[in-house]
């Protein structure tokens, strides 16, 4: 199989880019050189906000295309022009936010979406990225297109810090204010577990959209900083506050309390409560959370101090006002 990365870098790319090297297969990366390109791959280096950004791509012939850009959907489109007829199929790293707000429990691939625009510039999130799979379908077909739809992804090299934070918390020691109830379930993705699948659903040529996340109680919040606990080794304590609390002390969860939706909202039912069965029909195993914390822990102690992206998370005065509610 040859695979052209375009990223390929950074956590979900250079994750799909190493596991396509472990399998033998030829990968070329395209990328700005903000990041080491892995090892064993072809690199090619370009931009694509420069007006002469795709020249790297001018050539060459591919099976497949994997793309994790986020931004403006014309970047994709004219990426996607450019590669329709050297390249067999065209994998976009999209995401469940491209679903219309809000997205009830039990919401599949048929839900209502976003409005988005292929031809437009950056504007937000969720429109960024259904631009971005329209520009790719009307460029490629849908027989050639493979929409994945991730929602919370985890792991080792974590770039968005949710995990990390958490830990490095932890580590920390002491009384820590935790999100309440512990049995709130949650939904996410280990990225080593989304490399596997997406590798894998490229080989048997599927098409189409697939929410790709571990199936609805997977694991709990509870479970999740339970196991941070124990792999840090912390003198930590970890103190229970219930979704009323956090609300009066005016925190807000997944931005304050990293991973954590209030259990019973649209916004816990949009992010953990979604219908995975096409991509779990499919072959998609979700490795249980306590190996994703312990290897991200792992990844974590091996990186120098400062160079680990950690979300915002509680401020030393958010958590003292918590824990004295």
């Amino acid at each position: 199989m040859r695979l052209l990365l375009l990223g390929g870098t950074d956590f979900a790319g250079r994750e799909a880019a190493t596991a396509g090297v472990a399998r033998g297969w030829d990968v070329t990366v395209f990328h700005r050189g903000e990041h080491p390109a892995p090892p064993g791959v072809h690199v090619l280096h370009g931009d694509r906000t420069r007006e002469d950004g795709l020249d790297a791509l001018a050539t060459g012939e591919w099976d497949a295309v994997v793309d994790t850009w986020q931004g403006a959907p014309a970047r994709v489109r004219d990426t996607a022009r450019l590669l329709a007829g050297r390249t067999g199929r065209y994998a976009f790293a999209s995401s469940r936010s491209v679903y219309a707000w809000p997205a009830p429990a039990g919401l599949d691939e048929s839900g209502p979406l976003a409005e988005g625009d292929p031809d437009a510039e950056s504007t937000d999130f969720a429109s960024d990225k259904r631009g971005a799979e329209l520009a790719v379908l009307r460029e490629f077909g849908a027989a050639r297109t493979l929409l994945v739809r991730p929602g919370l992804i985890l792991g080792p090299r974590e770039n968005a810090g949710r995990l990390p934070w958490w830990l490095s918390r932890i580590a920390r020691g002491g009384e820590i204010p935790a999100p309440g109830p512990r049995d709130t379930p949650l939904q996410y993705i280990d990225v080593r577990d989304l490399a596997t699948w997406l590798l894998d659903a490229l080989e048997a040529e599927l098409s189409g959209p697939y929410n790709l996340v571990s199936r609805p109680g997977h694991t709990t919040i509870g479970e999740v900083l339970d196991t941070c606990v124990r792999v840090t080794g912390a003198d930590a304590e970890l103190r229970w506050k219930s979704p009323g609390a956090i609300a009066a002390a005016g925190l807000s969860p997944w931005t304050d309390l990293p991973v954590w939706a209030p259990p019973g909202t649209d916004f816990h039912a949009a992010i953990h409560a979604g219908d995975v069965s096409r991509a779990h029909a499919t072959g998609l195993h979700c490795r249980p959370a306590a190996e994703t914390v312990h290897d991200t822990w792992l990844w974590q102690r091996t990186v120098p101090d400062g160079e680990v992206k950690l979300a915002d998370g509680l401020s030393e005065e958010a958590e003292a006002l918590l824990l004295k509610g």
